[in-house]
């Protein structure tokens, strides 16, 4: 796939589905690897603010919906939502240009279920170049954490020590590596995550998709293929973290969470 850096404006102010794959690579100390179908959401979020959500059912109950509430504080529409939460982070961490579009990477919730592993968000200054990337990560026992990449590029390799725990078959320690690819017609993404530590490379993650223009349409594609999608994630999560149990990787217990939300 070809690198882009580009930002991600196809088709303009709308909201786009993406149907794809994750895949996930353990090397040590024994081998798991696995590939699900999936797909997630794509969001203008600036774009939605102003020009309103079109075929996305937004902070209501439907079949495919997105709930600002479940991002950043939780705060509601009313305090300014997910967006006015990134907006308030960025601020504080002294970035004060990514005013232009911001792209959220996130699962829907589907059936009034999700949970949200890691959600991307892609912002932008107002001439469209990328200013940073926010990769909220959340883990199954309700916490959550942001790494905040600053003056990021699609296609270059970025980095961040890691300091959130994830599973329970990985310590705190080591570092991730990411790379955000998307090909130049902006129609396919690529999200990469490689996590290492000191004896080298332990898993490579990745979550792409071909990109299309949320509708009534590929709504109901998504429900047909993936009915209950994230109750699926759940459930996958669980059943892999067995294998590994019954592989006799080793357990770590869940520490202290961090003292603040972000690390950059």
């Amino acid at each position: 796939m070809n690198a882009s850096t580009t930002p991600l404006n196809v088709p303009a102010h709308s909201a786009l589905i993406g149907f794809g794959e994750v895949r996930h690579t353990r090397h040590r100390p024994v081998r798991n690897a696995f590939a699900y179908g999936t797909y997630f959401l794509m969001l203008p979020m600036r774009s939605l603010q102003t020009q309103g959500n079109g075929a996305l059912p937004r902070n209501r109950f439907a079949p495919i919906s997105f709930y600002d509430s479940d991002h950043g504080d939780g705060r509601d529409v009313a305090a300014g939502g997910a967006l006015g939460w990134l907006d308030a982070l960025l601020a504080k961490e002294g970035i004060a240009d990514a005013t232009g579009e911001v792209w959220l990477h996130c699962y829907p919730r589907v059936w009034g279920f999700t949970f949200k592993p890691v959600s991307f968000w892609y912002c932008h200054r107002a001439d469209g170049s990328l200013r940073a990337i926010v990769v909220e990560v959340n883990n199954t026992f309700g916490e959550r954490h942001c790494y905040l990449l600053d003056a990021p590029q699609f296609g270059r390799e970025l980095q961040a020590a890691k300091v959130f725990h994830v599973s329970p078959f990985c310590p705190v320690e080591g570092g991730y590596r990411f790379r955000f690819m998307v090909t130049p017609d902006m129609r396919r993404t690529v999200a990469r995550i490689d996590y290492h530590d000191a004896s080298g490379a332990l898993i490579d993650t990745s979550v792409s998709g071909q990109l299309e223009t949320l509708s009534s349409e590929s709504i109901r594609r998504a429900l047909w293929r993936y009915p209950v999608m994230t109750w699926g994630v759940v459930v996958k999560i669980h059943w892999q973290a067995l294998k590994l149990w019954l592989k006799k990787v080793p357990f770590f217990h869940k520490p202290v969470p961090p003292d603040t939300l972000v690390s950059r």
